[in-house]
């Protein structure tokens, strides 16, 4: 189990790795090596995030997710497959824990008493100068 939260943990089971050509650093080996980690990570048919944290997490994966609901995470930065291992499912982690924040509510309020006054001085204000360029009328 890799624990997320105190009260939420995902399976090792639910993360598939698979290893691919880094584009990144590698020296002579980044053409031989596969040392790149691609994860995946199946939201839909994953039983121990609760439905608002995944949909938070839909959102904040953006074009990552599939249509299918699986999040894809990629890394490449290291030379050392070990290591982006760790960097993939490290951004898994902060991934769902930055899901876990709820938004804060926002409340309706209403304008106070100084901001309406200040809000009318300034339409009177471009009230008069809209009147000072009209034309006269000679009687």
């Amino acid at each position: 189990m890799i624990q997320i939260t105190s009260t939420i943990a995902i399976g090792e089971d639910e993360i598939e790795e698979s290893f691919i050509r880094s584009p990144g650093p590698g020296g002579q080996n980044v053409n031989k090596v596969a040392s790149a980690v691609q994860l995946r990570f199946d939201l839909a048919r994953n039983t121990t995030l609760p439905g608002d944290v995944k949909a938070r997490l839909i959102g904040l994966a953006g074009s990552r997710m599939t249509r299918e609901g699986t999040l894809i995470l990629t890394a490449h930065g290291h030379r050392s497959q070990e290591r982006n291992r760790q960097e993939a499912l490290e951004k898994l982690i902060d991934l769902i824990r930055r899901a876990t924040i709820a938004p804060a509510t926002r409340y309706k309020t209403k304008p106070t008493f100084g901001s309406k006054k200040r809000r009318l001085e300034s339409k009177g204000r471009r009230s008069k100068i809209k009147q000072l360029r009209s034309s006269t009328r000679d009687d």
